[in-house]
């Protein structure tokens, strides 16, 4: 196959059925470095075309509760209150430095993802 600049749909769905063809092609031969050609192309399209955002900060927090299935009482410690707690979760209250701190220390939340 001729490869090409993915610009459309049509050029992404070949690009992934070469890949197919492709894969566990060795290291250092012409079909892998083929392979690894059509690997950066898909990425890059990927990267254009969608796009992953950083999640929000409530995002991050929600999401961090239900893998370790915490309650929002669960996280007064870290905001001090119970009404703070819900004022974040409902939008209505930015993070402070101090709770951001918290989070990242006792429940391991990367800074990255608590600052927007």
């Amino acid at each position: 196959m001729k490869i090409a600049p993915i610009r459309n749909e049509k050029d992404y769905d070949k690009a992934l059925a070469r890949v197919d063809a492709l894969w566990g092609s060795k290291r250092g031969t012409p079909a892998g470095d083929e392979l690894e050609v059509w690997i950066t192309l898909i990425e890059a399209y990927e990267r254009e075309k969608y796009p992953i955002g950083v999640p929000d900060p409530v995002e991050t927090i929600e999401y961090f509760m239900e893998q370790k299935s915490l309650k929002q009482a669960d996280l007064v410690p870290y905001f001090g209150s119970k009404s703070l707690v819900s004022e974040f979760l409902s939008g209505k209250r930015e993070l402070t430095l101090k709770i951001i701190k918290a989070l990242h220390k006792e429940l391991g939340i990367p800074y990255e993802l608590l600052i927007s």
